[in-house]
């Protein structure tokens, strides 16, 4: 079996990229649907920091969750 036909097989992977979560990797069934956007709130002593990650398809199975620009942040 080559490797491209296991890759296939197995789950998607999806990375963060930038923000707290950068380097993070989330994998799931391919017929679990991965969310177009994921909300990170960070929690400590002062105020609540929010971050937002939106989903962009790469080749293969998965995709990069890119750190949204604040300045997009407050639109939603």
């Amino acid at each position: 079996m080559s490797a491209e036909h296991s890759l296939a097989d197995g789950p998607d992977v999806y990375w963060f990229v930038g923000g707290p979560l950068d380097g993070r990797v989330d994998t799931r069934e391919p017929s679990d649907p991965a969310p177009g956007t994921v909300r990170y709130v960070h929690l400590h002593e002062g105020p609540k920091i929010v971050h937002h990650y939106d989903l962009h398809e790469v080749a293969g199975h998965g995709g990069e969750y890119r750190l949204r620009d604040p300045d997009h942040d407050d639109a939603g």
